[in-house]
């Protein structure tokens, strides 16, 4: 009896060890998989910011090369636009260079929407990628001290995106690193959306307005209302990162 108690014991044993084994190979292949693809995520970074600086991709994001070319695509040049903004989120593209091209093209109130749009297609994809490829590997990297605030990432998601896309958070950079942590894509997407939107529009009315009144060659219409209120919304801009850190530091 002893012995057949002995021998049921060992069994069991065995399939405690081949149990955590088991386990240890999963978390070993789980952890490989994420550095597999955090190693690509890198590399496309890094492909798209070579494609943006070395290329002639770059001579293409003028007013004037971008402006004919969309001229030629006619009815659908604001969707092209906007395939093109998203993709320029994407590769790294300066926003306020493409912006600043949408509003010169299209004018103050067209190119916020266009710009507006692309922006958010650019952001929504960039943070699926970033997600896809590197949040895997940024969990296994989060040790007791980082998970508190990879936490409180997830509970105040939507409150953290829309403050720091107030305060102007370099834009691409974000869209990439929001996707590693565990923000909800729903709070991501409205924190967006709702944050981009003053700093979009004040930057496109200023550039569009300006460009109205150079395009039309009347001097004059430098002293009118619309462009001395496109300065004034421009300049205040700058001012909008710190009255938001003042408010939230009152709060």
């Amino acid at each position: 009896m002893r012995g057949g108690h002995r021998g049921k014991s060992l069994s069991s044993g065995e399939k405690v060890i081949r149990v955590r084994e088991a386990g240890q190979k999963t978390k070993s292949k789980g952890r490989n998989r994420g550095i597999a693809k955090a190693g690509v995520l890198v590399a496309f970074i890094a492909l798209a910011i070579c494609v943006v600086r070395f290329t002639p991709v770059k001579d293409y994001l003028t007013v004037e090369t971008l402006g004919a070319l969309l001229g030629k695509a006619g009815i659908w040049a604001p969707a092209a636009f906007i395939l093109i903004y998203a993709a320029g989120v994407c590769l790294f593209v300066p926003g306020t260079l493409i912006t600043a091209i949408g509003a010169a093209i299209f004018g103050p109130y067209w190119g916020f929407l266009y710009v507006w749009v692309g922006a958010m297609i650019g952001a929504n994809t960039a943070f699926f990628v970033g997600r896809g490829l590197g949040r895997e590997f940024a969990a296994s990297l989060i040790g007791d001290r980082l998970k508190k605030y990879d936490d409180a990432i997830e509970r105040n998601g939507f409150a953290t995106v829309l403050y720091l896309r107030l305060v102007y958070f370099p834009f691409t950079p974000m869209n990439f690193g929001m996707g590693l942590t565990k923000v909800r894509f729903r709070d991501y997407f409205f924190g967006t959306g709702l944050g981009i939107i003053v700093g979009t529009f004040i930057f496109t009315f200023f550039v569009g307005t300006v460009k109205e009144v150079w395009a039309s060659g009347d001097w004059g219409g430098l002293l009118s209302f619309k462009v001395s209120f496109s300065v004034a919304l421009f300049i205040f801009s700058f001012f909008i990162p710190k009255l938001i850190t003042r408010f939230k530091e009152k709060a």
